[in-house]
């Protein structure tokens, strides 16, 4: 097959997309690539099609376990197969998949960069057809971009166990410093970029200063129609602003990490149908949501990086339709903001005391621990040691730089089950164990594979077909795990810590102060960035493209910014416009001032207050204290 009956024959499509064929004939060819590509450009399909082409097996490399699920997911309905080893999966299971990768026909293998610290994990690539090697967010390697995942620079020992597989890296936000740190850490044998604009032409990025931004956004949502995305800053807002919405009419749910993963999947499609309008949400929502007909993305706080602002907003308008990026800020989200920057670096010595508790935390003894992977419960460690929630995950996060431990996000992994022995032998345990003999005839009939890998199941499905309850069938699996029939393991939802070296002592625990200063000047130019952009009256899409070193380009004529020049020179008539819809609305009722607002078309809410405050000092219109009328 050619790349384009790849296309066509999986995907549907007659063509690629803007670049999306350059960058795969130069993988063909054999050079490494970085592609940097706007959300919604189609990044997947650059490293899905040449690896379907060639034989072997393509390893993608992503720090997104809930990305790297969902393509799997994806491939797998499209009949390619995938597989995904993220954490929370056991060493056997692991095993297998590994094993699958280089005796089986395994198309692609998903991994996180934690994984890649595994000495079995790195053997087990070495005897792998490797076809190609892909790196997802690839911006997460270097320590100049907004996400720094220091387990990514392990990366490039990839290229020493397969030295003529090329490599394709991937991002939608570097800047050209970025970009070239990118290709430096992968050890690119020549420079190869492929940049496609970050210019959304269908975009208009507006910013505000709003005191009262729920009023703005309940105007957004009334006159944009479409699903929209509200990103909070953190849990509790996420189900307060979606409890107002829904009050106003405005049908909304909300989303963040803290969910279990059923209310997650539910809440999601129902979003993705339209069932729902509006998603609000931390962002941990989003990534790899590909919901092309989102008409407007509201931040109603101040982001901590332009690169993740343009990533978030970037998910409104992937139809090429016209679509809405709105920034709600006030004085106070500024404070919040260079203050949440402070809180984000701890002191070498909370570093070390947060080391401490965990070791204390899982009773792990000095010298002790090393390789040992387990849950952790982030709220109740940080309550038990009377811990700051924000400075303990940024101090786990310079532990990972320092390679100390590996933090992975939350994670949803289903109950798993494989069968240890064989088919004679099962039917041998049925007929001396009888007791079990149902039990092993329902679970072979519903779930296929089990005697070759463990497969996903579902505890309460079986308790339906068995008439039994769930805490039932979890206690015979776990009956059956202990006499060695089967290995089972619980579903599991919570992030998971790795010891990747022995607990150390305070006197043996070298935490480097010179990077935690670096890092902290690079996040100090990134919220700078941030405060300049929402308070510069500059055309926004200039300001974003300049940021990311595209310059010399036009003015976008949709932005706030360019809207408010139009309108200036059109003001008297815009005026005259807002005085007729204002006595036109009084003139049968007397309205709240919020509802009289909202009212009135013509103007935007600061005309529109300003023509009214006119029209009182004149007489032309009256308040009571709460209500505006005509007398």
């Amino acid at each position: 097959m050619t790349i384009h009956q790849i296309l066509h024959s999986y995907w549907g499509f007659a063509k690629f997309r803007p670049m999306q064929e350059e960058i795969i004939q130069s993988v063909l060819d054999g050079h490494d690539t970085l592609a940097l590509m706007p959300t919604g450009g189609g990044k997947s399909v650059c490293f899905q099609v040449p690896a379907l082409l060639k034989p072997g097996i393509c390893i993608v490399v992503s720090p997104l376990i809930a990305l790297m699920k969902d393509q799997v997911e994806n491939l797998r309905e499209k009949g390619i197969s995938a597989i995904a080893i993220i954490s929370g999966m056991g060493k056997r299971e692991v095993d297998i998949a590994l094993d699958n990768c280089i005796y089986g026909n395994i198309k692609f293998l998903y991994l996180s960069p934690e994984r890649l610290l595994s000495d079995l994990v790195r053997e087990r690539i070495r005897h792998m057809n490797v076809n190609l090697i892909t790196i997802d967010e690839a911006h997460c390697i270097s320590q100049w971009g907004y996400d720094f995942r220091p387990p990514y620079l392990h990366i490039s020992e990839l290229r020493e166990l397969h030295a003529k597989v090329p490599v394709l890296a991937l991002t939608a936000t570097a800047t050209d410093t970025v970009a070239l740190d990118i290709q430096d850490k992968l050890k690119f044998r020549k420079s190869n970029v492929f940049r496609k604009s970050f210019e959304r032409r269908n975009l208009g990025y507006l910013v505000y200063n709003e005191e009262n931004k729920l009023r703005k956004l309940y105007a957004i949502a009334r006159n944009v129609k479409g699903t929209g995305i509200v990103y909070v800053r953190n849990r509790r807002e996420t189900q307060e602003i979606a409890r107002l919405l829904n009050l106003e009419g405005i049908t909304a749910e909300y989303y963040h990490a803290g969910l279990d993963s059923a209310a997650r999947t539910k809440k999601q499609m129902l979003w993705k149908n339209s069932q729902t309008r509006v998603m609000v949400a931390t962002n941990a929502f989003g990534m790899g949501i590909d919901k092309g007909d989102v008409r407007f993305v509201v931040h109603l706080d101040l982001p901590e990086s332009l690169e993740a602002y343009y990533q978030e907003a970037g998910r409104a308008g992937r139809d090429e339709k016209k679509a809405y990026a709105v920034l709600l800020h006030n004085n106070a989200d500024k404070t919040r903001l260079l203050k949440k920057l402070e809180q984000s670096y701890p002191s070498v010595r909370e570093i070390k005391l947060a080391y401490h508790h965990l070791g204390n935390y899982f009773q792990i003894a000095y010298g002790a621990g090393e390789g040992l992977t387990l849950e952790i419960d982030i709220a109740d460690f940080c309550n038990r040691f009377k811990l700051d929630a924000i400075k303990t995950l940024n101090a786990f996060k310079f532990l990972e730089h320092d390679e100390y431990i590996a933090l992975s996000e939350t994670v949803y992994l289903p109950s798993r089950v494989q069968i240890l022995i064989g088919q004679e032998e099962i039917y041998r345990f049925q007929v001396e164990q009888p007791a079990y003999d149902s039990f092993i005839k329902i679970l072979l009939r519903s779930y296929g594979g089990l005697f070759d890998q463990f497969v996903g199941i579902k505890e309460t499905d079986l308790a339906k077909r068995l008439g039994i309850s769930k805490l039932e069938v979890s206690q015979i699996l776990r009956k059956l795990h202990d006499m060695e029939i089967l290995s089972y393991i619980e579903q599991t939802d919570k992030p998971h810590i790795t010891f990747l070296k022995q607990r150390l002592d305070d006197q043996h625990l070298q935490i480097n102060a010179r990077y935690l200063a670096d890092r902290f000047k690079i996040n100090q130019e990134q919220v700078s960035s941030v405060i300049s952009y929402a308070e510069t009256p500059k055309c926004r899409s200039q300001q974003l493209l300049k940021y990311f070193n595209e310059s010399h380009v036009p003015e976008c004529g949709i932005c706030d910014v360019c809207i408010e020049k139009k309108r200036a020179g059109k003001k008297e008539t815009i005026t005259d416009e807002i005085i007729k819809d204002v006595l036109n609305v009084l003139s049968n009722n007397s309205l709240l001032l919020d509802n009289l607002i909202n009212a009135v078309k013509a103007g935007n809410d600061k005309e529109k207050l300003e023509v009214i405050r006119i029209l009182l000092d004149a007489g032309t219109i009256k308040a009571n204290g709460e209500y505006y009328y005509i007398s």
